[in-house]
């Protein structure tokens, strides 16, 4: 299964990795990183670059596409060349899958109009400016379409469509094998379970935590 996650300049970093290390574990995976041109992408952090190993237009046939998200993705939103290519390999692909703001790409290539989606919960109240019905859950699958929500879903995003394509028993043993168990400090990780005045916090300085 030939498998193409797409990297961008300010994405976030474990949106793609994170559902690499499950996926590229599939009997028969084949796995590449590519951008609208090859070459290495800075990560939102400023610190990490992640490398396109080939340019989008040289990917035709993927059978499983994953868009990652980050904070700012404007750019992405509007961005031509990658809404094209979306559209080109949309048709053929069994699986288009997004984590965090990445369902705001696919949204807005127009993929997910009239669907049921996720993505971080600062930015669920996007989706409908698409024609999408947004979603709260951890992973959400609309047809062939699957999304994650924000980051670390990325992860439950993985392990849902390996099990769809490879069956329980390799699902786990994969979850095994990369000791996914996670057991938080804290019960800060949705808006929830966490702290009233943190998550007012964060929707009051959304525009500096989350730029779309």
């Amino acid at each position: 299964m030939q498998m193409i996650f797409v990297v961008y300049e300010g994405m976030t970093a474990l949106d793609a990795v994170g559902p690499y290390e499950i996926l590229s574990r599939l009997p028969g995976a084949r796995v590449t990183f590519a951008g609208v041109h090859a070459g290495p992408v800075r990560t939102d952090t400023g610190a990490l670059s992640l490398v396109a190993e080939r340019a989008l237009a040289d990917c035709d046939a993927p059978d499983l596409v994953l868009v990652p998200g980050g904070p700012h993705v404007a750019a992405q939103t509007s961005d031509t060349a990658l809404h094209d290519w979306l559209r080109a390999v949309d048709p053929a692909t069994t699986w288009t899958t997004s984590v965090c703001t990445g369902s705001l790409i696919l949204a807005a290539a127009g993929l997910l109009r009239g669907r049921t989606a996720t993505s971080h919960w600062l930015a669920l109240d996007r989706l409908p400016a698409y024609d999408v019905t947004p979603s709260p859950r951890r992973v959400v699958r609309d047809g062939k379409y699957v999304t994650g929500a924000g980051v670390s879903a990325g992860i439950d995003l993985a392990l849902t469509l390996a099990a769809t394509i490879a069956g329980p028993a390799v699902a786990q043993t994969i979850q095994l094998a990369t000791e996914y168990d996670p057991q938080p400090p804290f019960t800060a990780g949705s808006p929830a379970s966490a702290p009233p005045e943190l998550v007012s916090h964060l929707r009051a300085n959304a525009h500096l935590v989350m730029s779309t």
